[in-house]
């Protein structure tokens, strides 16, 4: 399974780069997760639009689905652009927001899939599982299974021992880290730099990816408080185009 990093600003993009969004690959099969600001411009860098089989969206907060209307127009314009045929695509959300899970439909070119949180859900060689996270707005995790490697994201949450509990098995958990060390961000469904590198150790993952990241600060600080939290486990921040195979 590949993954790449399209996007991992917090709340709206900086300059020239994305919110929420992240790439997975294996067997030729494409799947976005999340679709915040500036994701369709970045992802392009990596793959061609019309090459994307499917979306997986966390929560419906506009640094997730962003995008997904520049995502739709493409759709409607891809028979006049491409010389390809239009194949079906599907972007999966939850229903619990009713009206959010509206917006990922439009017209006939992409339909709006449900995902069940107690089931899992399968797309190409993918199996997704969901969690449901601590945050305003109903989110959820997810733990993405592709041959025989495992991939845990956070999405935006509060601390919640029962993520790592789930998050067990992962060769990578990208998790989000919003605050610094001493910065609570449980009031608005956030982890610092701290409980982000404890939810590693407990899940005994051999690798953190440290994402959703501050618009202030010094980036390589939340590297430092997160590893002091689990020794032994490789930490590192998300950047545009971070890429591994796991």
């Amino acid at each position: 399974m590949k993954v790449t990093v399209v996007g991992y600003w917090h709340a709206f993009p900086q300059k020239g780069e994305a919110a929420s969004g992240y790439l997975v690959e294996h067997n030729n099969y494409r799947v976005l997760i999340d679709c915040g600001s500036g994701v369709v411009s970045q992802l392009q860098h990596y793959c061609n639009l019309d090459e994307l089989d499917a979306v997986v969206i966390s929560h419906y907060h506009n640094d997730h689905i962003g995008d997904i209307g520049a995502l739709h127009y493409f759709r409607l314009l891809q028979p006049y652009i491409s010389n390809k045929g239009v194949k079906p695509f599907g972007i999966y959300g939850h229903q619990e927001d009713a009206e959010g899970f509206k917006k990922l439909s439009f017209k006939d070119v992409v339909n709006a899939n449900a995902y069940t949180p107690n089931d899992q859900l399968e797309l190409g060689p993918f199996i997704f599982s969901f969690y449901k996270t601590t945050h305003p707005a109903a989110c959820y995790a997810m733990k993405i299974e592709a041959g025989g490697s495992t991939l845990f994201y956070t999405a935006d949450t509060g601390y919640m021992p029962e993520l790592a509990e789930a998050a067990k098995g992962s060769q990578l958990m990208i998790a989000e880290c919003s605050l610094y060390k001493g910065q609570d961000g449980a009031p608005a469904g956030h982890m610092n730099s701290v409980e982000a590198g404890g939810l590693a150790r407990l899940a005994e993952v051999p690798a953190l990816l440290l994402t959703h990241l501050p618009h202030f600060g010094d980036h390589s600080r939340l590297v430092k408080e997160a590893q002091a939290e689990c020794p032994g486990i490789s930490v590192e921040t998300a950047k545009s185009g971070w890429t591994i195979t796991l």
